[in-house]
């Protein structure tokens, strides 16, 4: 039997292929396209998703015909916080408003003065939650708002598809600003709220279970026996936690891609929202999560790249294999911050220039920025009752050797580099899907992968880390004030 991973991202559905023993057979994917008719607007067409999905499963199937005839489990994995609003004949009335969506802003920031959202989600209600968004419609499209019966998020319009069911997972509800975290259920009081009610809700369950079945018509198409049992997946970062094992409680992974993410499993419920950290469901019954989030990472080196007109990678180059001692200061809010300051206005800076500045001090000042970033959600979990003893990194940025030896000395942890794999949320998608069509225990799927190296703190240069790090933590508020 093989098992299939769909990932609806931002950029592209992405579909990955393992067979019994967590082999990959074989991936695809299919580019998407964002729209911006305005400012501030971020919108997808829902029939893309279904339209990139048919492709990719059709390459697929071209690729790796015996196998792709084999599946008997598909796994979810999305995008999180969009709102795909439905009508009664889940007709969909407007195009997705995406998590980068910032429309809402206003409506964000009257629904978080109502202390039952921060309280009864765990969370700060964001921009880019779903909840402001049909706050919005209601507020600027009334009569569009007045025919919504179903809301649902990005993957579960693609399950409603594949399976005729309006079904969501906890770890992709909890970032709707509606879910009662601590509970797994809908909240009443923030549906109400926000003018909704939970008629208009997906059924919820768990990310290993059974969510439905995919309909006789796509078995037919994709040519399949069936049944194929569709998991409840997850949002993208619990699905590449499931990917990277990262499920028990102490179990944490930094990935240093476009944004930055410091994700901390946990066996209990730990919200702390004055912190920006996110507190939300995991995939797996009873665990949970925070998740710390900066907006610019490898984003940063990129912009940093563009300036300097060279590559990142002949950048870091230039550096050597010798952690240098710090001295120029970067703060990498070139579009804001989310944890720990939940910032949209603040923006970025160099500081501590002078005649001997050179380009290589520029490159390691944004490598150590970000990494100082990721320290201050490191912080942030541990004011939230969260230790962790060791982090795996992964994402883009991960590539980067003397990065991960910044990023180890700067959190005063062991960072581990994981051997050569695809470990991402499509990976983790086709996991769940494995686990929900065959009963497995999700602890014997979810395993962590093969360490290919650990980068160590540097003891010599710790003491000096420690003061670029509070030298770093002294500018917020300046550049704030």
């Amino acid at each position: 039997m093989t098992y299939l991973g769909i990932d609806l991202g931002t950029s592209s559905v992405k579909l990955l292929l393992i067979d019994d023993a967590q082999r990959i057979i074989g991936s695809q994917s299919a580019e998407l396209q964002i729209s911006r008719p305005l400012s501030g607007f971020s919108e997808q067409d829902p029939a893309d998703w279904i339209a990139a999905t048919r492709q990719g499963a059709q390459a697929l199937r071209t690729a790796h015909p015996v196998a792709f005839a084999a599946i008997r489990g598909i796994g979810l994995s999305g995008q999180m916080h969009g709102a795909t609003a439905l009508g009664a004949d889940d007709g969909v009335l407007r195009p997705s408003i995406l998590w980068n969506d910032t429309r809402s802003h206003a409506e964000a920031a009257a629904l978080d003065a109502d202390p039952r959202f921060r309280a009864i989600s765990g969370n700060i209600v964001f921009p880019g939650f779903t909840a402001p968004k049909l706050v919005w419609m209601r507020n600027h499209e009334p009569d569009l708002f007045a025919r919504v019966a179903k809301v649902l998020l990005p993957k579960d319009y693609l399950r409603l598809w594949l399976t005729g069911e309006h079904v969501s997972d906890m770890s992709d509800a909890a970032g709707t600003s509606w879910l009662d975290t601590g509970k797994r259920d809908w909240s009443d009081d923030l549906l109400e709220a926000s003018g909704m009610g939970r008629d208009q809700m997906p059924r919820l369950v768990e990310g290993t279970e059974v969510s439905g079945h995919l309909r006789a018509e796509l078995l037919s198409e994709w040519g399949l026996s069936g049944p194929v049992a569709v998991a409840g997946g997850a949002g993208d970062n619990a699905a590449a936690a499931c990917g990277m094992g990262t499920v028990a409680a102490g179990r944490a992974f930094v990935s240093l891609g476009t944004s930055g993410v410091l994700f901390a499993a946990n066996d209990r419920y730990r919200p702390r929202p004055e912190s920006a950290v996110h507190a939300f469901c995991h995939a797996l019954p009873q665990t949970w999560h925070q998740m710390g989030v900066i907006l610019s990472a490898t984003d940063a080196l990129n912009w940093h790249a563009r300036t300097s007109r060279e590559s990142p990678a002949a950048l870091v180059a230039e550096l050597g294999s010798t952690l240098r001692t710090p001295g120029v200061t970067f703060l990498p809010y070139l579009s804001g911050e989310r944890t720990p300051h939940n910032d949209a206005t603040i923006r970025g800076a160099f500081v501590g220039l002078d005649h001997a500045t050179d380009r290589a001090a520029l490159t390691q000042a944004v490598l150590e920025g970000v990494a100082f970033a990721i320290r201050d959600n490191l912080e942030a979990l541990r004011a939230a009752g969260t230790e962790l003893t060791a982090v795996t990194a992964v994402g883009g940025g991960a590539r980067s050797h003397y990065w991960l030896g910044i990023l180890a000395t700067v959190l005063g942890l062991p960072v581990a580099l994981p051997a050569d794999g695809d470990f991402g949320a499509a990976f983790g998608a086709a996991r769940l899907g494995l686990i929900a069509a065959t009963g497995a225990d999700p602890l014997d799927v979810l395993t962590p992968p093969e360490t290919d190296r650990i980068f160590a703190p540097e003891p010599a240069l710790r003491d000096a880390f420690d003061h670029a790090y509070a030298r770093y933590r002294a500018l917020y508020p300046a550049l704030r004030d």
